[in-house]
């Protein structure tokens, strides 16, 4: 299961500890995948993303979230490692 497809598990502190993991595995085994590989960087990211997160969810037909879930951060972090 890629990455990005295991967002949609994340329903729990567990699920999320779990995510954390993989995605500290896949930035160590695809480094040159990733957009944003220094803190910096990646909190630039982090910031930008959070900034325009509405229009994510508007364009994937999801509902945008007043307050965040385990998920919604899942898809903070994903997004921070790739998002300019």
């Amino acid at each position: 299961m890629e990455l990005n497809e295991k967002i949609g598990s994340v329903k729990n502190r567990e699920d999320l500890i779990r995510f954390i993991f993989h995605l500290r595995t896949d930035l160590q085994n695809n480094r040159e995948k990733w957009g944003n590989v220094t803190l910096d960087d990646y909190l630039e990211a982090m910031e930008g993303w959070i900034s325009e997160m509405d229009r994510f969810y508007l364009n994937s037909n999801q509902p945008i979230p007043n307050q965040p879930s385990w998920k919604t951060i899942a898809d903070i972090l994903y997004a921070s490692s790739m998002y300019e």
